[in-house]
Parts: C-alpha cells; structure tokens; sequence
C-alpha cells in the first residue's frame, strides 16, 4: 500500500493545534463570569411589558332581528261607495285625521239636509209649547214633543256617521305605501286603499335562548347593523320579553325600541342584532401574556425591581387580543406580553417596551357613555 507522505505529515502538525484551541476554550469557558461557565449569570431576558387593566365590561349575544313599525295598519273602506277624491301621494307623511279619501255622499247628504230640517221643525214645535204654558199646553203634547226632538236628533247622528265613514282618514301619523285605488272605483268594507305605518320609532323583534334568560331585562342596550348600512350602527334598548318560551326551538321572543327620526329603517329590514346582557368590571390582559401548559394558565408579573413571577390565573372569558383573567393578579400590575418564551420564575429581565392595553371595545364604551350600569 503506497501512502502519501506530504498528508501524513500536514495531519501529525495540525493534531497539537486542534488540543491547544480546545484547551483555550475550556479555560475561558471555566473562569467566573464566562457566559454559561462555571459560576456564570445569564444575560437577563429581553421582555416587553403590558398593564392588566380594570375595565367596565357586557357580555354580548348575538341574534338575527326584524324591524317592524311601532304602529302598523291597512286603510280600507268601510262601506261600499265609489271614490270621489283621493287626497295622497305614494310614500306621503300624513298626520294624525289627515283626509286619504272621500267616497261619494249625495244621498248621504240629501237625507242629512233633510234631518237638519226636521230638527229644526220639531225643537220649534216644542218651544213654541213649552213658551205658552201648562195652561195652553198639555202635559202630554210638550211631552210627545221632546221625544219628536230626541228622534230627530238621534237621526241626523246617525247619517252624520253614515257620513263620517265616507271620509276615510289616517288614524295616526306616519308614512303611507302605494296608492290602490283610483277616483270613480268601487270600493267595498275591507278594500285596501294603502297602508300605513308609524316608522319615527321602529320594534326589533328578535329570539334569544331560553339559557340566556336569566341575562336578558328590560333596559338592556342593543346595537345593530342591517344589510342596506352596514356602517352605520343603530342602537336602542329591551322593551319588553315574551311572555312564554317557545317549547319546540327553546327560545323567548324579545322586543326591543329602535328611534328612526331619519326615516330611512323600515319595517322588515333584516339585523345583525348584538344583545348586551351582563354588566361587571373585570381584569382585562393582553392574549399574548398567557402561558399555557395543558389546562394550567398562567403569566409573568415583572416587580419594581424588574424579577419576573410566574403567576397562575384562571380565564374567564376571552375577548379578540384580549383575556378577562379572575384572579392571581391585581389591576395596575405589569405583565410580560412578549418575550415569555425563555422566561423561568424568579428571574431578572430586560424591560425593552412597556405598552399600555389597546383594549377597545365600542359597546362597552357606549354603555358607559350612556351612564347606565
């Protein structure tokens, strides 16, 4: 076998060179202080601190509602007559006894002129009785007299309302639907002339299951969103609740008041409705602060003298980027929110951020806002 001498050669002098690097590197790694040597400190851990805040927090259903008019009726007729004048428009705002329509009276009021006079006729016959004295008069004839003025009375009320029914109004103010009929067309009791409905103030009328019962009073705040705005919130509260649960879906009807001074809601709109039942302050931390080990939960507290503790917390509701802790820490106090990985309890750290919560929550803020609790 032939060997190569110059290899030979370069291997036997870089052998001493490879002991003594070693050597070296041992006796740095030995001296006290040499990171990870004997006798040395790790370097503190670079860590970036939140604040666990006590804030005024709801808990939130979310249901699917219908909007419905506060007040809501079809215009008919009550009699059958043709339409002499229409006094609307389609989408027309009429108030309270505003005038929709008016059917033909002719006879109507043919035999209201005549009532009149008959009236007339008869309160003359019994002053003129009544003026000369029981001397003149019996007793009997002022007597038929009176009743002759009561009968007549009684019918000209009665084709007064004949009248009345005749002239078709709107029995609350609001906003009417399209025009049905036309002048000249025949109408008869329950014809449809057009709708109307009371839209200043709207019902949302929504279900909630019946395990949310116990949450859900009148007074609670609901927002909502609706397919045709779905940036604009609209908002309003818990009228009133159902007076039994549905027995095959398990649900209570709720109603809640929705103001609509702009009118532009309507009734049968579809909303994304958010219920804000429960009320409570509660200690609020960043997600991202939460050291999870099986079913143990816990976090970092950094002290004035900047040790980390690990203490453990119990969850009671998590909120997007946030977590609503119960105990094992107070308000105020700092929490490592990134930077737990290589953390150990009781060590020192390095605070290279300090952030305070950006936990927002738009119903929550209107809640207080509105000064209710």
């Amino acid at each position: 076998m032939r060997i190569d001498v110059r290899k030979h050669t370069a291997l036997k002098l870089l052998i001493p060179l490879i002991s003594v690097f070693v050597l070296t590197a041992c006796e740095q790694a030995s001296k006290p202080g040499a990171p990870g040597g004997k006798g040395g400190k790790r370097p503190p851990s670079s860590v970036v601190l939140g604040t666990v805040e006590e804030r005024f927090l709801v808990d939130e259903i979310e249901v699917i509602g219908t909007l419905q008019a506060y007040e809501s009726v079809t215009v008919s007729a009550t009699v059958t007559d043709n339409v002499s004048t229409v006094n609307f428009s389609d989408g027309q705002f009429v108030e309270k006894d505003d005038i929709l329509v008016t059917l033909t009276d002719d006879e109507q009021s043919a035999e209201l002129a005549e009532a009149r006079a008959n009236l007339d006729d008869s309160l003359r016959r019994l002053n003129r009785l009544e003026s000369i004295g029981k001397n003149l008069a019996s007793e009997s004839d002022i007597d038929l007299a009176r009743s002759e003025v009561g009968a007549n009375r009684g019918r000209l009320q009665a084709i007064e309302a004949r009248l009345d029914d005749r002239i078709i109004r709107a029995p609350f103010s609001g906003v009417l639907g399209f025009r049905e009929v036309s002048v000249g067309a025949l109408v008869t009791p329950g014809s449809e002339i057009t709708t109307l409905d009371d839209i200043k103030t709207l019902k949302l009328d929504f279900t909630v299951p019946e395990v949310y019962l116990a949450q859900v009073q009148p007074g609670n705040l609901v927002a909502g969103r609706t397919p045709a705005w779905p940036d604009r919130e609209i908002s309003g509260r818990v009228a009133t609740l159902g007076s039994r649960v549905d027995p095959v879906t398990r649900a209570i009807a709720v109603r809640a008041d929705i103001p609509n001074s702009d009118y532009q809601l309507r009734p049968g709109m579809l909303v994304n409705v958010t219920l804000y039942s429960d009320q409570y302050l509660g200690l609020v931390i960043t997600e991202s602060a939460l050291v999870q080990v099986g079913n143990r939960s816990s976090v970092y507290v950094v002290d004035e003298e900047n040790t980390a503790h690990q203490q453990s917390v119990t969850i009671i509701k998590r909120i997007p980027g946030h977590v609503v802790v119960g105990d094992g820490v107070k308000a105020g106090d700092r929490v490592v929110i990134d930077g737990t990985l290589n953390l150990r309890n009781g060590v020192k750290v390095k605070v290279i951020g300090d952030e305070h919560s950006s936990f927002s929550n738009s119903n929550v803020d209107g809640v207080e806002s509105d000064g209710k609790s």
